[in-house]
């Protein structure tokens, strides 16, 4: 069922995301070599109780940390670990969900541990400009989910990149995850429309080779299956009559 948003939920929703805003900030101005993913959850973690809000991670499913970290061939849902350690060159994605006054917020980033190769930054580069071209064509009322999907693959795959089939974008309110689920793939003219009042999370994940992933030994890392990097952005936005509002910026 699709939920629609009264401007003054929407308004309660924009707080969360900018929640999820500068802790995301926070994270890529301590992202460094020789910094343990579990460091960066708990300062993740104490900014988000901080401001009076709650990890939507934390305990979702099991999951057992406040932000999900990614490094490298790693597509999505990487566990902080105090032995895994960011080292230079890799790229590093950040997922993070907060929630306040029963409203969640969810953005994520990717992002270069000091110097990165050119072919990385590129493929960091064109996974967020995917987002952009993908949201910026949405006209509410008339675009359909096809129309979304199929703008971010085209985009995506002119440069020789994968897009992952297996894991999708998806509606958020009181809920973390609500209907519809939001491929970054598709075909123009299909799926339902877009409305007014309709907040939806949009994260293309984009790979430097395949788009097929496998799950880790511990349920919950996704990586690519050639072992490739992969990037990952997203932003919950809100659908409204003027226009799109991108909450997490």
């Amino acid at each position: 069922m699709i939920l629609i948003k009264s401007n003054s939920q929407i308004a309660e929703m924009r707080k969360a995301n900018q929640i999820v805003r500068d802790t995301l900030k926070l994270l890529q101005d301590h992202t460094k070599a020789g910094v343990s993913t579990w460091e960066l959850n708990r300062l993740a973690h104490e900014y988000i109780v901080s401001q009076h809000a709650v990890p939507s991670f934390l305990n979702y499913n099991g999951f057992p940390a406040s932000i999900c970290v990614s490094i490298d061939c790693e597509v999505v849902h990487g566990i902080p670990s105090k032995r895994k350690v960011l080292e230079e060159g890799q790229i590093v994605s950040y997922d993070c969900g907060a929630i306040l006054n029963g409203w969640h917020g969810d953005a994520a980033r990717t992002v270069a541990v000091g110097i990165i190769s050119p072919e990385c930054q590129q493929l960091i580069d064109v996974t967020e400009q995917c987002f952009f071209k993908g949201v910026n064509a949405i006209v509410a009322g008339e675009t359909r989910l096809g129309d979304l999907g199929h703008v971010i693959q085209s985009y995506a795959e002119s440069y020789g990149y994968g897009v992952v089939r297996d894991l999708v974008g998806h509606g958020i309110g009181r809920q973390m995850h609500e209907d519809p689920e939001v491929p970054n793939f598709g075909k123009e003219g299909h799926g339902m429309r877009l409305s007014a009042g309709m907040t939806i999370a949009v994260e293309p994940m984009i790979t430097m080779g395949t788009e097929k992933v496998d799950w880790g030994s511990d349920g919950w890392t996704v990586k690519t299956r050639d072992h490739k990097p992969a990037a990952h952005y997203e932003n919950t936005i809100a659908i409204t009559d003027n226009g799109i509002e991108i909450l997490s910026l």
